[in-house]
């Protein structure tokens, strides 16, 4: 049938963690417990969509990043330094991520409806196995478990913002084109992930890291903040090359609705 057969989903920021919280706090503090470097939230937020080192190199290579580092050390950031706030950043976020693992509001009874009109639930992280580990059983636990996922240093080839975590989801799930594939992030890295694997891209605005705030904060916001933040998310996701953009995970499948009708008229991504 010519038509979307499965979605393949981001999970911070997109499927758990409102705001995507539990990733760049762990950067933040994993600078400070390695180098005594601070570093800002808004800063730790940049790269998000990254593998973990390679947000870590990321980081290191902003301005104000780098003119820390350099007013520090006299140089700029090296492998080996990576390394070190790698090796600090792991143990604290496989420790913390199960405190972020509860799925956002309206995902489990969002992907009860597509695998009711008979989609597979695909998945992919910017975070490493050993993380993951600890948070597919504790979001399982809590009512979101995806058919499949793959972690960021999971495959030979790399992960985002190249096309291999989304088209393993395709060889798992056995889905028979990419065109049929949906994928759903809420950063840059993650929609360049599915434009290159030949899928549609779907950006969130709301629910993650570029409006980057709490559910709590988000809840007591003005219309007009939340507007600002919503319109700065969605340019950048845009820009990244996103078909759509929408507030979260609630409102996909009306999206798909306009996909599908765009498959029916030999449309593709």
């Amino acid at each position: 049938m010519n038509r979307i057969t499965a979605v393949i989903l981001d999970w911070a920021g997109t499927t758990v963690d409102f705001g995507s919280f539990a990733p760049t706090q762990i950067f933040v503090e994993a600078f400070r417990q390695a180098f005594d470097i601070e570093i800002t939230l808004a800063e730790a937020r940049v790269p998000m969509g990254l593998g973990k080192w390679q947000h870590i190199e990321a980081l290191g290579k902003l301005p104000s990043v780098d003119a820390r580092w350099q007013a520090r050390f006299g140089r700029g950031m090296t492998s080996a330094d990576i390394d070190a706030i790698y090796a600090a950043f792991m143990p604290l976020q496989i420790a913390k991520v199960v405190d972020f693992a509860a799925p956002i509001a309206g995902v489990v009874d969002t992907i009860s409806a597509l695998r009711a009109d008979g989609l597979k639930i695909g998945s992919c992280s910017g975070y490493p196995r050993p993380v993951m580990e600890k948070l597919v059983p504790a979001a399982s636990a809590l009512g979101y478990a995806p058919d499949y996922w793959v972690a960021t240093d999971d495959l030979t080839a790399g992960g985002r913002p190249g096309p291999w975590m989304a088209l393993q989801n395709v060889i798992a799930l056995g889905i028979d084109a990419v065109a049929h594939c949906v994928k759903v992030d809420d950063a840059a890295p993650g929609i360049e992930e599915g434009l290159r694997a030949g899928m549609w891209s779907v950006g969130l605005a709301v629910s993650g890291n570029e409006f980057g705030a709490t559910w709590e904060e988000y809840q007591t916001m003005s219309p007009q903040e939340v507007a600002a933040r919503r319109e700065h998310a969605a340019e950048k996701l845009y820009a990244a090359g996103a078909h759509y953009v929408i507030d979260s995970l609630a409102n996909l499948p009306e999206v798909i609705a306009r996909i599908n009708a765009r498959l029916a008229q030999d449309e593709r991504p």
